[in-house]
């Protein structure tokens, strides 16, 4: 099917008569008998094919809400409050998957199972650490490669990056989703998230929701309720839900309190600062206090 796909698109080029119909397939109605790439293929003659559309660019994800879904859950507040949102909203979840693919902060698994049992959702652990060297030397995952302290900046910003996850985790996620009839695949990206991680941008997501569409007889699409919202927003709405905002995982280091000092952590703090909501996270003793990196403009002074 694909070298009929490839030889249409080739041969438009070169003459060939092609008839496009309202159904999306396209009708041959003349071969090349000169250029053709591939020599196995069939004889000139009348031949029907399905070929994919192709848009001029790339439509956006749309927002509606589904009816059913699978949720890619980390265990972290985005994530968290996007269960709790989607819940309240009436949506049938009808699993979450989190991904151990040897981050340090392992912690954060053990915290999204312990919130789907409160919610007596189905939970699933998939267990992909075999890969852990195919990363290089992301922060989270290379024991050489330190987490880098303080705000979110562009050079330690690349130590955090974990190359390709979010397709490997939502394509994890589409399969089971198509297994449960679920009709979208839900995951927490955030405003915020877009300038931080390439696997975040809009224009990504918008070509993993097409390619999702694509990937089974039935479609299957891509949801981000939190696209347009900022991490502050998030925990106000965790907030009004009553979410169990200090039972989740943020922090990458793998202790066992928040080190309050990483970029996550600081993160973490700011949104709650700024959504004038109480912080409940345990951290670590040597971590500032919110005074001083309030008076710090969020940044750690050396």
């Amino acid at each position: 099917m694909a070298r009929a796909q490839w030889r249409i698109l080739d041969e438009i080029a070169c003459g060939m008569i092609v008839e496009t119909f309202k159904n999306g397939s396209l009708r041959a109605r003349r071969f090349c008998e000169v250029c053709c790439p591939y020599p196995s293929f069939p004889q000139p003659r009348l031949t029907w094919w399905r070929a994919p559309s192709i848009p001029a660019t790339m439509p956006k994800i749309t927002d509606q809400i589904p009816e059913t879904a699978i949720a890619v859950y980390s265990g972290g507040m985005d994530s968290t409050v996007m269960l709790y949102s989607m819940l309240e909203q009436g949506v049938d979840l009808r699993g979450a998957m989190s991904v151990d693919y040897g981050q340090k902060h392992r912690k954060e698994i053990l915290v999204a199972k312990e919130i789907c049992e409160r919610l007596g959702m189905e939970h699933r652990i998939v267990d992909l650490r075999s890969i852990a060297t195919l990363f290089g030397s992301s922060g989270l995952t290379d024991s050489d490669t330190d987490v880098p302290e303080g705000h979110y900046e562009e050079v330690s910003m690349k130590q955090t990056v974990v190359p390709n996850r979010n397709m490997i985790l939502i394509s994890l996620a589409t399969a089971w989703a198509i297994k449960k009839g679920a009709e979208a695949v839900a995951y927490a990206a955030h405003s915020g998230d877009h300038a931080i991680y390439p696997d975040c941008r809009e224009s990504f997501a918008n070509a993993l929701d097409q390619a999702m569409q694509l990937c089974d007889w039935g479609e299957i699409r891509l949801y981000r309720p939190f696209v347009n919202s900022s991490k502050s927003e998030i925990v106000a709405e965790g907030h009004r839900l009553g979410s169990p905002l200090g039972s989740t995982w943020s922090c990458y280091k793998g202790g066992d309190l928040h080190c309050g000092k990483c970029g996550t952590c600081i993160e973490r703090r700011e949104a709650f600062h700024l959504a004038g909501v109480q912080d409940p996270t345990s951290y670590s003793a040597s971590a500032p206090s919110v005074e001083t990196l309030v008076a710090q403009n969020w940044h750690l002074l050396t």
